[in-house]
């Protein structure tokens, strides 16, 4: 990242730390057309009263102001006023009530775009970052293969990563109405409270936990016990899941015809469904984890949360889930199941901690020498004719001393040098030079080719 940045939580890449980026977004993108999704953009700002929607005001979203108005802003009340978005989806879902009538449903939609939050910055926490989504949305209703499907396409996404120095990811997957249930048929009733208490399991164990679900849940040391118990249950498919569930449930006298099992049963259906069919497709790429309690509070359905081999310290990098509320017009409800990645997030983990980086700062792979500025047309011709070939090609920016136009394409990264014909010498031809290995030839800008290898730029990773 640039030195000197005096705004902490904004970053700037430097040129060749932005072409590891754009390789990231290009193989984002071409994973997610390969599997059918749609390409959008939305705005940048929304209406307060749709940013704080759902009590998001955690978030500590970025209000926005014109300098004339700076100093009485408390005349408009916050829900009227404009504010930067601080996730993709709070745009999505006003985006597809808008637009309903223009959309094909399902609809599959990819974006990505910045996002801005007032977090704490650290490595790796950025207050303006990029973000990648992908979510399918229904017209009232939306079948539950799409909760298999696009934790699919993030792992698959993530798997071509992994030649930028991004480990294995694997996608841990809970559901809702899983534990809802099983928690309303201890008899607990503060299910949000539950589930925020859970979620601090690896943070501070389970012994405080329990406390925390005593003294703030109103649950009692069996019911405690029992939410633990739930959340350490581990098994190898879904038939090992339904089993040791059900196993759970008679111990702690749930019945199985309750209203509590029922509902229970339909989120066990479906994460024993999404386990099974990822493990036929790519094994090991899906797990159940019934720790998993985040944005269970959100979520109606199933909930993910995506982890990278090694990197526990960078915690979840792509999060997501099926939310059945979150957009409505009228009695219509627009279901939805999706996933997002902190982009920028694996970009500084590539950078800093894997190694990536790009072979060359400047796309270009010819820079075509100035013999003098009364021939600088000609050079540019030069380029244009390699460009138009499809070679990217720049011409050096001065009629310098040869070794310093070959000192700047180096500097760039630019593997070849071209230099027009010397039209005081007679039948005299152009002549490119890999300046990597020294071989210099006569070239026809109409026709020469560079090689393959020194022609790409591409992003390696540190061995």
């Amino acid at each position: 990242m640039a030195k000197g940045a005096s705004i902490s939580g904004f970053p700037e890449w430097l040129p060749s730390e932005r072409v590891v980026e754009q390789r990231v977004i290009d193989t984002l993108r071409e994973v997610f057309e390969l599997n059918g999704f749609i390409g959008i953009e939305t705005r940048a700002v929304e209406q307060g009263s749709s940013l704080l929607k759902k009590g998001e005001t955690s978030k500590e979203i970025y209000l926005l102001s014109r300098l004339q108005e700076v100093g009485h802003e408390s005349d408009t009340p916050i829900e009227d006023r404009l504010g930067l978005h601080f996730d993709l989806t709070v745009p999505l879902s006003r985006y597809v009530v808008e637009h309903s009538g223009d959309l094909a449903f399902p609809f599959k939609r990819w974006q990505i775009q910045k996002v801005w939050r007032g977090e704490r910055p650290q490595e790796g926490r950025f207050r303006e970052f990029v973000q990648a989504d992908i979510d399918v949305i229904g017209n009232g209703d939306l079948p539950d293969h799409y909760e298999v499907e696009l934790p699919l396409v993030m792992v698959s996404a993530l798997e071509r990563l992994r030649e930028f120095g991004l480990p294995k990811a694997t996608v841990h997957a809970n559901n809702r109405k899983l534990s809802e249930g099983f928690y309303r048929g201890l008899g607990l009733t503060d299910v949000e409270g539950v589930l925020r208490e859970i979620d601090k399991l690896d943070k501070i164990g389970a012994d405080e936990v329990a406390k925390l679900l005593v003294e703030g849940c109103g649950a009692d040391e069996n019911q405690a016990r029992a939410c633990l118990e739930l959340a350490e249950l581990t098994a190898a498919d879904g038939a090992e899941l339904s089993g040791k569930f059900d196993t759970l449930c008679e111990k702690h006298g749930i019945a199985n015809d309750s209203e509590a099992y029922v509902l229970a049963r339909q989120g066990l259906d479906t994460l024993a469904m999404i386990v099974d069919e990822a493990a036929r497709i790519r094994p090991g790429s899906v797990i159940a984890d019934l720790k998993i309690a985040r944005g269970l509070d959100y979520y109606t359905g199933s909930v993910y949360e995506t982890f990278l081999d090694g990197a526990a310290a960078l915690g979840s990098i792509c999060s997501g889930g099926r939310y059945d509320n979150l957009a409505s017009q009228g009695n219509r409800k627009y279901p939805g199941v999706g996933l997002s990645i902190g982009l920028s997030r694996l970009v500084s983990y590539m950078l800093h901690t894997a190694g990536a980086h790009a072979n060359r700062v400047s796309p270009a792979s010819v820079l075509v020498a100035v013999w003098n500025e009364e021939d600088r047309s000609a050079s540019n011709q030069i380029a244009n004719q390699l460009r138009a070939r499809g070679i990217a090609a720049d011409v050096a920016p001065t009629a310098a001393k040869l070794g310093k136009q070959i000192k700047y394409a180096d500097k760039l990264g630019i593997p070849y040098v071209w230099f027009p014909a010397d039209k005081s010498v007679q039948d005299a031809s152009d002549e490119v030079k890999n300046i990597i290995t020294g071989d210099q030839q006569t070239a026809d800008a109409q026709s020469w080719e560079p090689d393959t290898v020194y022609a790409q730029q591409t992003v390696t990773v540190e061995a």
